[in-house]
């Protein structure tokens, strides 16, 4: 099986494609495969994998976890449509407070790949969606931090108006009053 890796304009974050077989009976296709991954720059131990059942209109995030628990994840969509989201939190990047947004689907299974120091969230399109994300760090409560879905600063361009939020969404600090402790490294 092969997959295609697409830097997009964070470069650190990657859009992935697996190849798909498929006949009468069905799809296939491979989701990780850690030696592919590995010579594509992604060296990560996935740990846990989480699953999201959401519908429509729907917006979970801005989630992130804090060094030393930090967390990479590994994002697809395996039911319906999102709109997924992944902002630079590494202080001292170039790219810090920015964001890259791509529409995952069950239709085509691309996958993102959201490194650490990143907040990651993502909208639902669909009338439900079924996600599933692996992370390079168990979860744990008091390690985690999340940033307002709807920041100025950040300026993302969702395509819902009134999302759907969690009490815990709803309440996230602004990027300028959230707790973080990542840095860039080259």
């Amino acid at each position: 099986m092969a997959f295609t890796f697409q830097k997009l304009k964070i470069p650190e974050v990657l859009l992935i494609e697996s190849k798909q077989l498929g006949d009468q009976r069905g799809r296939f296709m491979e989701i990780y495969k850690q030696s592919v991954f590995s010579a594509n720059g992604i060296s990560d131990t996935f740990l846990q994998d989480n699953y999201s059942y959401s519908l429509k209109g729907t917006l979970r995030g801005l989630h992130y976890q804090l060094h030393p628990k930090a967390q990479a994840k590994l994002v697809i969509v395996l039911r319906g449509e999102v709109f997924d989201v992944a902002v630079d939190l590494r202080q001292g990047s170039p790219t810090y407070g920015r964001w890259v947004g791509v529409t995952l689907s069950a239709d085509t299974f691309h996958m993102l790949y959201v490194p650490r120091g990143f907040a990651h969230g993502f909208c639902v399109l669909s009338q439900e969606a079924e996600v599933v994300y692996k992370m390079t760090a168990e979860y744990d409560p008091k390690w985690e931090r999340g940033v307002i879905w709807s920041d100025p600063t950040i300026g993302i361009d969702w395509p819902i108006t009134e999302p759907v939020l969690s009490a815990k969404d709803t309440t996230a600090p602004l990027l300028v009053d959230a707790e973080v402790n990542y840095l860039y490294r080259l």
